[in-house]
């Protein structure tokens, strides 16, 4: 039986060492199945935060990115490369770092300020890939996008050049996004949320302040991690994950105030303030735990 032309091409690049995906008629990964919607199934163990998924479906984006035949050609996938209008792939786990520079002056701006590399032409201007991994980061410069690690990128062609190492002037770039606003939210994003929540508001809860914490920046890193797509999505289950921690509390434990750094992570990569607060509030209150 001859194989779809992208699951042909798929396979060709996972030979060649680039953990592949489809990517739907949208150029964005498949949804999620039920089980994984939300991340209620926990997430993939190769994801930032390991979860326990096992799903033989090509869930979680870039995490479901592989190198392994058998996947990729398993019954589980068939109908994902039928469906599949572009092959994905993830760059931090083939080693490398993508600057998608999505404009000609994005394009102007690199030749004058970065080094050399091989680039591929894409619909809107170009992907400079180098060699070397890095933290992913959206919006460094005006449509400018860095795609390494927890990220995906769509193959358009091997390129033009030779690749060259992966330069500090594109670190730089990540580390200075890091501290400045986020362009939708207008606020500082940090790695580690500033909870609100205390023991003294929420006297009624069973946990420690450190679990609560824990938990706390386990979702709100999940929400973060979701930039390309799927934020809110994401603020809901962690919410609904979060309150369900406390259905056995005797309450209050005050958890309206975790809330709002959930809603502040979702902001952060791009969703609307109402949005995000709407799906974190039905989270919290799919579970019925005490919130006041």
């Amino acid at each position: 039986m001859t194989l779809p032309p992208l699951l042909q091409l798929a396979l060709w690049l996972a030979a060649r060492g680039i953990p592949v995906l489809p990517l739907g008629a949208n150029k964005r990964p498949l949804r999620n199945c039920r089980v994984c919607a939300d991340i209620a199934c926990g997430g993939r163990s190769n994801m930032k935060v390991p979860g326990p998924c096992r799903c033989p479906l090509p869930c979680h984006a870039w995490a479901a990115a592989t190198l392994d035949p058998a996947i990729l050609t398993s019954p589980a996938w068939a109908r994902a490369w039928r469906q599949a209008a572009a092959v994905g792939y993830h760059p931090g786990g083939a080693g490398v770092t993508v600057v998608d520079l999505d404009s000609a002056d994005a394009v102007a701006w690199a030749r004058a300020a970065l080094p050399p590399t091989i680039t591929v032409s894409t619909t809107r201007g170009q992907h400079w890939i180098y060699r070397g991994v890095m933290n992913s980061a959206n919006h460094v410069r005006l449509n400018v996008d860095i795609k390494s690690r927890m990220h995906y990128a769509r193959w358009l062609g091997a390129g033009a050049g030779i690749m060259t190492d992966l330069p500090d002037a594109v670190r730089a770039l990540a580390a200075k996004e890091d501290t400045t606003p986020a362009p939708f939210a207008g606020r500082v994003a940090s790695s580690t949320p500033a909870s609100r929540w205390s023991r003294s508001a929420g006297h009624g809860c069973r946990h420690t302040e450190g679990y609560v914490r824990t938990g706390l920046s386990r979702g709100v890193d999940l929400i973060r991690a979701r930039q390309e797509s799927g934020a809110g999505s994401q603020a809901f289950g962690a919410a609904r994950f979060l309150a369900a921690q406390h259905t056995c509390c005797p309450g209050p434990c005050h958890l309206d105030t975790l809330a709002q750094d959930l809603v502040d992570a979702a902001v952060s990569v791009g969703v609307p303030r109402p949005y995000a607060t709407r799906a974190v509030s039905r989270g919290l209150a799919a579970a019925g735990s005490h919130l006041t």
